[in-house]
């Protein structure tokens, strides 16, 4: 039997889904993409960042009971603090040596073991689920099937972040520093800008951004100690396709590969997980740099 089957009809749950998807991706994607776009550091750690915001939120709600929106608030600022140590401790020392690129992906992966392994020794190997808020916990029934009012939640969620992000660095002046570092770090540091604190409050950004993606997740994923395995790989992909440094590029990207993993299946039965990976090696060959590129672009 061929691979390739007829044509099905794409269902709008199908679609919602696969938009979902993209939505939580590009939470954890664009603060990857947004920190590299200034530091010019490929952040192996931000999978695990984003394992610890759907764990604090399990925490939190826990102690809490049942407040789930604390929880997303204090999952989301506990990584960025957690993301501002990862910065300050292990790469500002590393800013002048000469193999600086090679030493900061090393110490990246490194910082991932060392947060796969405290998740693993804190909460064991076994997996936990967490429940959305409860008046969010139900579903539209459509004749194409049901769609989850939570996942809606998620995806407004993500354009919030997309609007909210572009004005904060095309309309601001924290954002237009952001800019001009990103493009020249040494005309900036002779302008007076403060680059090492500026670096912090980006890290301390996108770690945020990694957090609320995991936050918001929690509820639509099993939680494991490798839950920032599979997700770091994806963000990747969309930052790759999207364009190193670019907002937009990362959304375009990210809500790509959402719709390829829902709808993926229906149109090729085996091999659908490629799907992305081929179109970012055709993105490499024709557009080396990313469907978009620059921050804020």
């Amino acid at each position: 039997m061929s691979a390739i089957d007829p044509v099905p009809l794409v269902s709008l749950a199908d679609i919602i889904v696969g938009l979902s998807l993209g939505s939580r991706l590009f939470l954890i994607a664009v603060g990857l993409s947004l920190i590299f776009g200034v530091l010019g550091v490929l952040n192996f750690a931000h999978g695990g960042l984003y394992m610890i915001g759907a764990y604090l939120t399990l925490v939190v709600v826990g102690i809490g009971s049942g407040y789930f929106w604390l929880g997303v608030v204090m999952a989301a600022l506990g990584v960025g603090v957690i993301g501002v140590a990862l910065e300050i401790l292990t790469l500002r020392p590393l800013e002048d040596r000469l193999e600086n690129d090679t030493d900061q992906l090393l110490v990246t992966f490194g910082a991932v073991l060392i947060i796969h392994e405290g998740v693993r020794t804190i909460f064991g190997s076994q997996s936990y689920t967490l429940s959305p808020p409860e008046y969010l916990d139900y579903s539209i029934v459509l004749q194409s099937g049901q769609i989850g009012v939570y996942r809606l939640v998620v995806i407004g969620f993500a354009l919030a972040v997309m609007l909210g992000l572009w004005l904060f660095i095309t309309r601001t002046y924290f954002g237009s520093l952001v800019r001009g570092t990103a493009s020249d770090r040494e005309m900036a540091a002779m302008l007076g800008v403060n680059v090492r604190r500026l670096y912090t409050g980006v890290f301390f950004m996108g770690s945020v951004l990694a957090g609320l993606g995991g936050a918001l997740s929690a509820p639509l994923q099993s939680m494991s100690h490798a839950l920032g395995d599979q997700i770091i790989i994806d963000a990747f992909i969309v930052v790759v396709i999207g364009g190193l440094g670019s907002i937009s590029g990362a959304f375009v990207g990210a809500m790509f590969i959402g719709l390829a993993q829902s709808l993926g299946p229906q149109f090729i039965s085996s091999g659908s997980i490629a799907i992305p990976f081929l179109a970012m090696v055709l993105v490499l060959l024709f557009r080396p740099r990313g469907l978009f590129g620059g921050v804020a672009e």
